[in-house]
């Protein structure tokens, strides 16, 4: 199916986005165009949402997830949020109800701006995660890098959140750690046969963490939603925090945290900004794009 589709460049605590409107066509974005939007500049991304019709009744849209690589993604947080004002926008609704492949996600606007999205339920049972090993309590499992009697990383929490994570303690800001030298190797760890987002999370109080992640799929990333409902939900488990905390994302160029809360009813609801940057057209099979023009923007 020929023909250019509206999209905007957004970003969701810096968390680089494109939502792309593919409502109304049967076709998909092809990880060509993908590959070929994240080697430019202008749209370089961690993640593309792509917002289709609705295959299930009760739900205002399908939502395709794509990485930087142009491998599929099952969640994605900040994404989510971003697709949410921009339908607000368009429509003037608060709430609505998108499915993903990791389930049935529902999403609020609040009249301050930010955005909250009941992420589902974590999984914590060593195959669903999954992981290649049998761990009774995947709360800490066995995996480390540095030298066996003094790693420098070790012992991660690992669950699901839709997709995989591993969440390593540290007792320093993440930001001095060289993840972008441990981030590569631990995403493609056999322990993790469908690779992992890596999270390190620092506790600064009963109720705060620090985080940075290496995002599956699309490397070092400003921000990343599933990883930090991943990072709050270990840090009850484990004792660290309780059920709801304030997330630094050390890595992100906004202050704003992100309010992570494990619900009662076992749901994590994640609390956060979206921000448009700007808009334009782009082919979904190439990825050849426009960007829309200061009067066509008014005139939207």
């Amino acid at each position: 199916m020929a023909g250019q589709v509206e999209f905007a460049r957004m970003n969701g605590l810096g968390n680089k986005i494109l939502v792309v409107d593919m409502r109304g066509r049967t076709d998909k974005v092809t990880p060509e165009a993908a590959i070929a939007l994240a080697a430019d500049p202008a749209t370089e991304f961690d993640q593309i949402m792509a917002i289709h019709d609705p295959r299930a009744q009760g739900t205002d849209a399908w939502i395709d997830i794509l990485n930087c690589d142009g491998t599929k993604a099952q969640a994605c947080g900040n994404g989510t949020r971003c697709v949410v004002q921009a339908l607000a926008a368009e429509t003037g609704r608060k709430t609505f109800t998108f499915q993903t492949v990791a389930g049935i996600l529902n999403a609020q606007e609040h009249e301050d701006g930010t955005i909250s999205v009941d992420m589902g339920k974590p999984v914590f049972q060593w195959d669903k995660i999954p992981l290649s090993e049998e761990f009774f309590d995947t709360s800490r499992i066995e995996l480390q890098i540095g030298p066996i009697d003094a790693p420098i990383l070790h012992s991660p929490s690992a669950m699901s959140m839709g997709n995989p994570h591993a969440v390593f303690w540290v007792d320093k800001d993440p930001m001095t750690f060289d993840l972008e030298r441990f981030g590569p190797m631990l995403e493609n760890h056999p322990m993790f046969p469908e690779k992992a987002n890596i999270t390190l999370a620092q506790v600064t109080s009963d109720s705060s963490l620090r985080t940075r992640t290496w995002e599956r799929g699309a490397g070092l990333t400003l921000a990343c939603g599933s990883a930090a409902c991943a990072a709050g939900v270990s840090a009850a488990r484990t004792g660290r925090t309780g059920r709801k905390v304030t997330i630094d994302v050390a890595s992100a160029p906004s202050r704003q945290p992100l309010v992570i809360e494990w619900r009662e009813n076992d749901h994590v609801v994640m609390t956060g900004p979206a921000e448009w940057e700007w808009s334009g057209k782009v082919d979904p099979e190439t990825g050849t794009f426009s960007r829309d023009t200061e009067l066509e923007v008014k005139a939207n």
